[in-house]
């Protein structure tokens, strides 16, 4: 499918769309479960609590600040010229969603669109911080990624910035795409996550001085099975809306679009499952729900671009990858991701960025999209690390070692998750 010039949105397509994005936040509820049931379980209602508390703030700082800078494909946006092109970089909106009702319905929900995307991309690094991440450190990320990172990538991206204009400055195909966020959200999710790990380091235990990583398996294989369910539903329902109001697709391409989302994760699933049980003698239930994600980041980039074998190809791909990348970033890198974030998210979506460019038909489409991943690792990268470091000094991160030791839900809460069960101590403190 190849993206056609924005048009007045006819009342069919815009309720359709608006009933998509109604369910995308089963796909945040899904990721939340995910993160939660990752975690340990004395840190399970702080989990859980953290991420209610990073929507709000994401929801709140994207409505004073972030939506100004994304702005919309109604307005010209701010423009600085170099080597002959018209370069736009930054949105023009007006702050606090001044005059909204007025805006075009197409524009209105490019903006709802948005507010679920950043929600969802402000779990990503929450979930890479399980066990240590301090409830009022997820808040400040949340505003960090909400009203400064997120806009000026979502703007690049999807409201007529430099990377979608690409095509029509440089005859790269159709400009950089990215219809349902694998880089605007997952890919910025994914490095905001490895961020994350840095610069707290990893949890207690896990790397023993002189010994290999500890396992700490996540405390509830059925939250993390759910939650991909419940993230399958959100998923196609923000692949579908992507496409309508990013690629303004035609209804009869809908259904291509879902069945691809479902090839692709499948195709993940089966082969992280093949993987798994190949490597450690049996499937292994948290690394096959990372796959089962990766598989649906993936799909965020090209459900919408590409035929239904490709797709399942690209799922498979994501599928193996997962795996060995988590193993890698832990057993070579020394990096605690509890969630998986930065191999699902970050590895999946760069993944699925670069597939749609080599499935696609279009001429200079894969450099475009060779551009946006580069500036992702090149700019985005860097300025969130930046960003992250500078707020670190202002709101420490990670919790006290004592907090740590009994912990998020008694040290931040007053309680935990499971109040009628004994939570023995982990031996692996030391």
């Amino acid at each position: 499918m190849i993206p056609s010039a924005p048009i007045a949105l006819p009342e069919t397509a815009f309720a359709l769309t608006l009933v998509l994005l109604l369910l995308t936040p089963l796909a945040i509820a899904g990721l939340a479960l995910i993160n939660t049931g990752l975690g340990r379980s004395r840190s399970a209602a702080q989990s859980l609590l953290g991420s209610l508390v990073m929507v709000a703030a994401t929801t709140l700082a994207f409505a004073l600040v972030g939506a100004a800078i994304t702005g919309t494909f109604a307005e010209a946006g701010h423009t600085f010229p170099l080597v002959g092109r018209s370069w736009n970089w930054l949105g023009s909106s007006p702050l606090f969603l001044a005059g909204f009702r007025s805006q075009p319905a197409q524009a209105q929900l490019e903006v709802l669109f948005e507010f679920l995307a950043v929600a969802l991309a402000a779990l990503i690094p929450w979930g890479a911080g399980a066990d240590r991440l301090r409830l009022s450190a997820g808040f400040a990320i949340a505003v960090i990624l909400a009203a400064i990172v997120f806009p000026l990538v979502a703007h690049w991206a999807w409201a007529g910035g430099w990377l979608a204009q690409l095509g029509r400055n440089f005859s790269l195909g159709s400009g950089f795409l990215d219809p349902a966020g694998a880089g605007v959200i997952h890919v910025l999710g994914g490095l905001s996550a490895l961020a994350v790990a840095w610069i707290a380091g990893p949890r207690r235990g896990k790397f023993p001085q002189g010994e290999i990583a500890t396992a700490m398996p996540g405390h509830n294989a059925v939250y993390i099975l759910f939650g991909c369910l419940l993230a399958l539903a959100g998923w196609m329902a923000f692949n579908l809306a992507g496409d309508l109001v990013w690629l303004h697709a035609p209804l009869a391409a809908l259904p291509e679009t879902a069945i691809n989302t479902l090839l692709s994760a499948s195709g993940a699933l089966l082969a992280t499952f093949t993987v798994t049980r190949v490597r450690f003698g049996k499937p292994d239930a948290s690394l096959c729900a990372n796959g089962w994600l990766a598989g649906l980041v993936a799909s965020s980039a090209c459900a919408g671009l590409v035929a239904p074998m490709p797709a399942m190809v690209v799922g498979i791909v994501a599928g193996v990858i997962t795996p060995l990348l988590v193993e890698v970033l832990e057993l070579a890198v020394a990096i605690d991701d509890p969630s998986g974030a930065i191999a699902v998210h970050a590895a999946g979506g760069l993944w699925g960025l670069i597939a749609a460019g080599i499935f696609s038909p279009v001429p200079g489409q894969a450099v475009a999209q060779l551009v946006g991943v580069a500036t992702l690792l090149g700019l985005v990268l860097p300025l969130v690390y930046l960003l992250f470091r500078v707020l670190n000094r202002v709101v420490r991160f990670r919790v006290a070692p004592d907090g740590e030791r009994i912990g998020l839900d008694l040290d931040e809460l007053g309680g935990g998750a499971y109040p009628e069960f004994v939570l023995h101590r982990d031996d692996s403190y030391r």
